[in-house]
């Protein structure tokens, strides 16, 4: 299954290497679309995601209008602005979680045009939003947790000792 992770001119370079990092460990595909406020060369970027940069998927595009020629969703606008949660829309394989900058969502006549397509991560009402790497990440488990977590590994183990040592029952859910 892929699941694909954009964002929309993101600000800060800190938020896009956490991003990165998540996408390294789920095998989401990453899709930046600029104006970026910073180089790919920042090394706060690469800072938050070096050791997964070479592992990443990842495609640049010059402006929403490249990004949405080259790319056929379904689309899932992330916004505050939206009527219902991220956690009551089904994510279909393919699907494209988009979220916006950090300091100003996604445009209005987006989220306008496209309806049924915008969901929210519910949050107390006199806050303004979650940090973007955090969103992101809310939303990317919340697609992989209904399609059962494909291709990831669901179980650990101690290093230094056996579960089988702790109990019969393993370790607790």
């Amino acid at each position: 299954m892929t699941l694909n992770l954009v964002l929309v001119e993101p600000q800060i370079p800190q938020n896009t290497g956490n991003i990165a990092r998540t996408c390294a460990v789920t095998g989401a595909r990453l899709h930046i679309v600029r104006p970026m406020g910073f180089a790919v060369d920042d090394k706060k970027l690469k800072r938050a995601g070096l050791d997964y940069w070479r592992l990443l998927d990842i495609t640049y595009y010059d402006c929403w209008a490249d990004f949405a020629e080259k790319n056929s969703g379904p689309f899932y606008f992330f916004t505050t602005k939206a009527r219902k949660t991220h956690s009551d829309t089904q994510y279909p394989d393919g699907a494209y979680l988009v979220f916006g900058r950090e300091d100003a969502g996604l445009p209005e006549e987006l989220l306008h045009d496209h309806p049924d397509a915008c969901v929210r991560i519910p949050m107390r009402p006199t806050l303004r939003s979650l940090n973007l790497s955090n969103s992101v990440a809310i939303a990317a488990y919340e697609a992989l947790r209904q399609w059962g977590y494909p291709d990831l590994e669901r179980e650990g183990s101690l290093t230094r000792f056996c579960w089988e040592d702790a109990g019969e029952e393993g370790p607790s859910e």
